[in-house]
């Protein structure tokens, strides 16, 4: 999936550990297999092929994923959006872009974006992409899925404990090998090598975004790779947000959606979510939280 992904198992002894390790494997390779655009034989490149053409018949396994990703989808306004891969890359973070995208560029590219045109037939367990040249992507919420799947696998063959991390998307189960609980480290916003909070996580999981890594200066303006489907424009105004629930999928996709929908309106739908957490780095490095999140606020 372009990522790294770490499996870490407890089990009565090394041998079976790395079967498990490598049933992981099989697994996430399986799901990539499903959900990669980049392989021409997915049913995720099939349905990108017949855009505007003719609806496709799925599996159930992808029908349902992408029916979350439409529910994700409307209860962020649109912020997060796998369609947002039908926009013409006119935004570049390796380094080739030299000037700003015009307006109108922007708006070009923005035409065929829109979750509402994914229409989904549950009776013929189809998908159709509205529009020609439409194109879906799961690159904001597939490593949450895969981290999920792998684990509710394991979890299958009675391996008690441990960790699938995707790449920072990680979920946990059970207890290390002595009895502690899991700690993750939330990394220090001004330097992202130290920490300032470990917080223990019980069968949990977490994601993060980001802007640190990919961005392009223009003006003195930072703009970070992580594009708002509804503007075509970067996210402003945030730093990191790191999500805490249950699911690894969830976390996947609202990480990136509170990223793009900014602090005021991501704190109040995460506070609104039942089991679902929120710790966001604003631009001034201000750090904000859920009301369930407990730690002193200064790194």
């Amino acid at each position: 999936m372009g990522s790294r992904f770490d499996i870490t198992v407890v089990a009565a002894n090394e041998e079976i550990g790395y079967i498990n390790i490598d049933e992981a494997v099989a697994e996430i390779k399986r799901i990539e297999k499903l959900i990669s655009s980049w392989d021409p034989d997915s049913e995720t490149a099939l349905i990108n092929k017949n855009a505007g053409i003719k609806p496709v018949k799925v599996s159930l396994e992808l029908f349902k994923l992408i029916e979350r990703t439409k529910q994700i989808s409307e209860i962020t306004d649109g912020a997060f959006d796998i369609s947002y891969s039908s926009m013409d890359g006119i935004w570049k973070f390796d380094g080739s872009m030299t000037n700003m995208p015009t307006k109108d560029e922007i708006k070009k590219s923005m035409a065929k974006v829109g979750y509402e045109q994914i229409i989904l037939d549950s009776n013929e367990q189809t998908v159709f992409l509205k529009q020609k040249g439409m194109k879906i992507s799961f690159g904001a919420i597939g490593k949450g899925y895969a981290a999920d799947k792998t684990k509710e696998l394991l979890v299958s063959k009675q391996v008690v404990a441990g960790i699938i991390n995707a790449s920072g998307d990680l979920t946990t189960w059970g207890t290390k090998a002595s009895g502690e609980k899991w700690l993750i480290g939330i990394a220090n916003p001004l330097s992202k090598d130290k920490i300032f909070s470990w917080l223990p996580i019980v069968e949990s999981s977490v994601a993060t975004s980001g802007n640190y890594e990919k961005f392009v200066m223009f003006d003195g303006k930072k703009y970070t790779h992580i594009i708002d489907p509804r503007t075509g424009y970067p996210s402003q105004g945030v730093n990191s947000v790191s999500i805490f629930s249950k699911s690894a999928e969830l976390c996947d996709a609202l990480a990136t959606a509170v990223f793009i929908m900014g602090k005021d309106a991501g704190l109040s739908l995460i506070n609104q979510l039942g089991g679902t957490e929120v710790i966001l780095v604003d631009s001034n490095n201000k750090i904000h939280k859920s009301s369930g999140i407990l730690f002193d606020n200064n790194p």
